[in-house]
């Protein structure tokens, strides 16, 4: 299955809540596509069908491929800690995904694009890889060549958001991924308990 390059307010209707940010559409219509989403009188869903959803919400959230996440999710299972907690903190600490909550891009898909595109640098060295582990400590920040790009510039001024476990230098267009982040501050509404469950069937 290649990545998903469709319509975002589509996917968001099929979660019923706004996985991609802000979106006008999607308030208008905030029920399931299709020709019956405004039937609030839709069956009962199965467990299997809850956690497969809560796993696609996830993989949809950080655009990450089936493949990529269950070799993050076997990765989570082998590391300490509660399985499901560490599985998104992996996702978290993903480049593309700091690199979009740095403010540096307005969307997760226009950070990896950024990193693609070799915008991006990590402790100084031109880094490619969107999916590339970021450990505490790690320095990112916008290649010098790339600093006067008014995208950068339009994301960064209306970026608001502030995480505590990342600082950022507006001036330098450089900050540090500081620590890995609690389950309490990753703000994404993932039940992640119900992918563990899907996964250890």
């Amino acid at each position: 299955m290649a990545r998903y390059t469709g319509p975002k307010t589509k996917i968001a209707r099929k979660f019923g809540e706004a996985i991609y940010g802000e979106d006008k559409s999607f308030e208008k219509r905030n029920y399931p596509p299709g020709q019956h989403g405004a039937n609030k009188r839709r069956g009962k869903k199965s467990e299997y069908a809850i956690q497969l959803m809560e796993k696609q919400k996830a993989k949809y959230t950080y655009g990450v491929l089936e493949k990529q996440f269950r070799n993050m999710f076997k990765k989570a299972t082998a590391a300490p800690g509660i399985t499901g907690e560490v599985l998104l903190q992996l996702c978290e600490s993903r480049l593309d995904n700091v690199v979009y909550r740095m403010g540096v891009s307005p969307s997760r898909s226009g950070a990896r694009q950024l990193v693609s595109h070799r915008h991006i640098t990590v402790n100084g060295e031109l880094v490619n890889i969107p999916s590339y582990q970021l450990k505490a400590g790690d320095v990112v920040a916008v290649r010098e060549k790339s600093k006067s790009l008014d995208a950068i510039d339009r994301s960064l001024s209306n970026s608001s958001q502030v995480f505590e476990w990342i600082t950022w230098n507006t001036e330098l267009k450089q900050g540090t991924y500081v620590s890995v982040p609690a389950r309490l501050q990753i703000p994404e509404n993932i039940n992640e308990q119900f992918i563990v469950e899907l996964y250890s069937k």
